[in-house]
């Protein structure tokens, strides 16, 4: 008996039909704004990994043998890519003659060694926008304003966009005492919307967080909350953090301001402080999307890191960047019926009616393909009702019949599936008319 590698999934065609169809509308929006394609190789070396997502991240990395007596050894040296933000700072590190800023977008898929889940599998497919070389708050709202673009044209109402700044949360976290242990209160705040406050709070307690430093924590989240006036929750928490907090907040403003001009939808943009966002090298700004039914949890993230590729090319350069997680994107559409119906994309069935016509049939199907049409080839004679069975399977709009009595009048039966009408007709006439619809 065979098995799938867990986490891993085979995609049988009316699955890829809509993978591609949901691929498709997210690459035309990232095309609209100005991205451009790039592709990089699935194994990056470890050394290039290692050390840029965290302790959690670096444990969910799968590695890869060394060849030959290294390998036997168990020793390691490369990695199966993690994201795709990553190999993109090591590409500006190895291009720096590339023009900036750099705008590129990028769908392939990652890994991770996570514990399967639903919607969360160990291969999926990312889809990022980056923008390298600007510090501009446009470049940030640009991000914002693409997923906003993307998921309304996938037929989403019900999300919202959440943005926060890890230097707001820095100062939080000083404000609380406790600067030392930034990273276990980050990584405790960021599964908020997975196991409530309760389940944080025992969290931030286990990773030696004083109650008094938690309390001053929720006191602090409390000032600016996830719903209503996004700018006067932005004041507000300001206010408390005082001159550590001024920049970031300034910053955040300015993003707001610079993605409601770009058209995104105020309503689903919301300052969010309790957004952490676990991954070390965001630097600036952060976000997410979430879609509000059914809950979900997060299908899209990213944010700023201007340091990630000065730490490959030993020079500052500033990027941000956001991922769509189609594979949570594909589930929430599945689930709500948003999917269209696809049909196989082909225009027309060609059947010879008996061994005799399978020739006539191959030059038909090369006429219609040479014409530019897609057409099913039945390998085999079919009789009549094999053939209908076979054309109703793969939603064909046309059927081309042909027979002794067609091939010897030099003409084809033309079949309309739907009306279920059909004539007889030379072949240029029936593609004509298999063009025209």
């Amino acid at each position: 008996m065979v098995h799938l590698a867990r986490g891993m999934r085979d995609f049988l065609p009316p699955a890829m039909r809509r993978r591609r169809w949901v691929l498709e509308q997210v690459r035309a929006v990232f095309e609209r704004y100005g991205f451009e394609p790039l592709e990089t190789p699935a194994l990056e070396r470890l050394d290039t990994l290692l050390g840029k997502y965290g302790d959690e991240g670096d444990r969910l990395l799968f590695r890869v043998l060394a060849r030959g007596e290294g390998g036997e050894r168990g020793e390691t040296d490369l990695g199966l890519r993690y994201d795709l933000t990553v190999p993109l700072a090591r590409v500006m590190a190895m291009n720096q003659d590339l023009p900036l800023p750099f705008r590129r977008y990028q769908l392939q898929p990652v890994w991770r060694a996570d514990r399967p889940q639903r919607g969360r599998f160990r291969e999926f497919l990312q889809c990022d926008v980056d923008a390298v070389g600007s510090t501009s708050p446009v470049a940030d709202a640009e991000c914002l304003a693409v997923v906003h673009d993307a998921l309304v044209a996938l037929g989403f109402g019900n999300f919202r966009l959440r943005l926060n700044h890890r230097a707001l949360l820095h100062a939080m976290v000083a404000h609380m005492g406790v600067p030392e242990l930034e990273g276990g209160v980050l990584v405790a705040l960021d599964k908020l919307d997975k196991i409530g406050r309760d389940g944080v709070q025992a969290e931030l307690l286990e990773r030696g967080v004083p109650a008094e430093a938690a309390a001053t924590l929720w006191r602090l989240l409390d000032l600016a909350p996830a719903e209503g006036d996004p700018l006067a929750g932005l004041a507000a928490l300001g206010a408390a953090l005082g001159d550590p907090a001024a920049a970031a907040v300034a910053n955040l403003r300015q993003v707001l301001a610079c993605a409601w001009d770009l058209g995104v939808d105020p309503l689903t943009l919301r300052y969010d402080p309790t957004l952490a966002r676990g991954l070390d090298y965001y630097t600036g700004a952060v976000f997410e999307a979430v879609v509000l039914q059914p809950a979900i949890g997060s299908i899209s993230g990213g944010g700023r890191y201007d340091g990630l590729v000065g730490m490959f090319s030993g020079k500052p350069l500033p990027a941000v960047g956001v991922s769509l997680g189609v594979e949570r994107i594909l589930v929430v559409m599945e689930e709500t019926g948003m999917l269209p119906e696809l049909g196989s994309g082909l225009d027309a069935a060609v059947f010879a009616m008996e061994e005799g016509q399978l020739s006539d049939a191959l030059r038909a199907a090369a006429a219609l393909r040479a014409a530019g049409l897609a057409v099913h080839l039945s390998p085999e004679a079919a009789r009549f009702k094999k053939a209908m069975k076979v054309a109703e399977r793969l939603a064909v709009p046309w059927v081309l019949l042909i027979g002794p009595d067609e091939a010897a009048a030099g003409q084809v039966t033309l079949r309309h599936s739907a009306e279920r009408s059909q004539e007889a007709l030379p072949l240029e006439a029936a593609i004509t008319k298999v063009k025209g619809g």
